[in-house]
């Protein structure tokens, strides 16, 4: 009897449709104007919207040709200011560009530790929108009261390397 549900439950699993299965999570590749590439993948169970924000942001080009605008050593380096495309560097409104969209809050379990990915944001939780930062060192102040939503898995070296002002030549989205 248990044999046989054991038979049945299997096979149910397996004609389970596709849809159903967990899919793999998106992935991204930076490349840098200067030279150097950085892969990114993301942590969709924990923070789907911020996820298929970033990856949607990314399929248009919304980050392409932007430059980093804060750099942080040990701790962060921030992008995702459309008005680096063009703003002098020292203009005081340097950073306070966005994609004209907040969005809610995803707080999540995962640390804010080397290479996370997370999104920056005001005061109000539910203030992100395209601003993100990659994380230079562990920051434990930051976990359960901002975004994480991704890890560098290739080219921490490229991001170690990273000053402000230098220009992201592409974000592609890879299989």
């Amino acid at each position: 009897m248990i044999r046989c549900l054991l038979v049945l439950m299997t096979a149910a699993l397996l004609a389970a449709p596709v849809w159903a299965q967990d899919t793999k999570a998106p992935k991204v590749v930076i490349t840098m104007e200067k030279g150097g590439e950085i892969t990114l993948e993301f942590f969709s169970k924990d923070a789907p919207k911020h996820v298929e924000n970033f990856v949607a942001l990314a399929k248009k080009g919304f980050y392409d040709g932007q430059r980093v605008h804060r750099v942080e050593p040990n701790f962060v380096v921030q992008f995702g200011d459309p008005q680096s495309k063009t703003l002098p560097m020292n203009d005081p409104r340097m950073g306070t560009g966005d994609a004209g969209y907040k969005i809610k809050a995803e707080f999540n379990s995962r640390k804010f530790e080397r290479g996370v990915l997370g999104m920056a944001r005001a005061q109000d939780p539910d203030s992100g929108g395209s601003q993100v930062y990659l994380m230079l060192g562990p920051a434990p102040f930051l976990n359960g009261k901002y975004t994480a939503f991704g890890q560098v898995t290739k080219g921490m070296d490229v991001v170690d390397k990273i000053r402000v002002g230098d220009r992201i030549a592409s974000i592609k989205v890879v299989p």
